[in-house]
Order: structure tokens, then C-alpha cells, then sequence
């Protein structure tokens, strides 16, 4: 029951993501942060920040969610989700993000690039140790297709 199997690597990967739209959705700082591994990297087409601890990921998270909350963000979709095995500890994953507001109106959406690293051999968590946000255009589908649940 290790994380290499097929379905096994899709179920952790969507109970992660699962759980990462939920956090988003709650504008819930811990358990976003909690999806993360220390030191990470996280991209946009107008910076990038390495996040070295769970201070500097709160920091980064919070200003994120303030943003949202002052779009009047009330809907956080997954369009598309994909991944791919880089090797037996690192995986590739694409998701197709759409932010909505109040008014039903598209706020943002853009593809986003993860890469989820296997920790712990024993409990095999997966985290997320780099993103890289693109333009939708950029968008690839990868060998696995996922859903998560919003």
C-alpha cells in the first residue's frame, strides 16, 4: 500500500488537493499552510518567494486571502487537475484554477504547476514544495486526470 500504486497516488493526491480547497475556501491559514512543506517556493508571473517557515508561509497565505476577501471571492473551482510521476518522490501536478465573486463574475483564472514531494517514507504525506502560477494558456494535461471536490 505504498504511494507508487496507481489509484493509491491519485487518492493522496486528491485528498490533498481536496483538503487545499477546503482550507482556500474557508480562508483557513493553518490548514492551507499545513499542505506545505519548509522551505518552499511559491511563483507568479509578478514574484517569487522562498518561504522558509511557517511564519513567512503564514504571511504570504494571509496577504493571498486578503486579496480574495477584498474581490469578494465566494467560489474557488478546480476546472481541470492532472499529475504526472517525476520519480518515486517527486510528482508533477497542473490544476486549472478559476476564483468567482459575488456577483458570479470570473475574478481569476490561471493554471498552477505543483510540485509534491513524498515525505516520510513510513506515512508517505505528500506536500507541496514548489507552485508555479501561469496564464490558463499555459495549461498542460498531464498522464493522470483528477478531480477535487469543491
Amino acid at each position: 500500500m505504498g504511494i507508487k500504486g496507481g489509484s493509491v497516488k491519485t487518492q493522496q493526491i486528491k485528498t490533498l488537493f481536496n483538503q487545499y480547497l477546503a482550507a482556500f475556501s474557508a480562508y483557513d491559514l493553518e490548514a492551507v499552510v499545513a499542505c506545505y512543506h519548509l522551505p518552499c517556493t511559491l511563483h507568479t508571473p509578478d514574484k517569487m518567494v522562498l518561504v522558509n517557515s511557517i511564519d513567512d508561509c503564514r504571511e504570504e497565505f494571509n496577504d493571498i486571502f486578503t486579496q480574495l476577501k477584498q474581490a469578494n471571492i465566494t467560489k474557488i473551482m478546480a476546472r481541470r487537475a492532472s499529475y504526472m510521476s517525476i520519480n518515486d518522490d517527486l510528482l508533477l501536478v497542473c490544476v486549472d484554477w478559476a476564483f468567482i465573486d459575488d456577483q458570479g463574475q470570473v475574478f481569476a483564472d490561471f493554471c498552477a504547476y505543483y510540485h509534491l514531494s513524498i515525505l516520510n517514507s513510513t506515512k508517505q504525506r505528500l506536500a507541496i514544495v514548489n507552485v508555479v502560477s501561469h496564464e490558463l494558456s499555459n495549461s498542460q494535461l498531464l498522464a493522470n486526470v483528477f478531480t477535487i471536490s469543491g
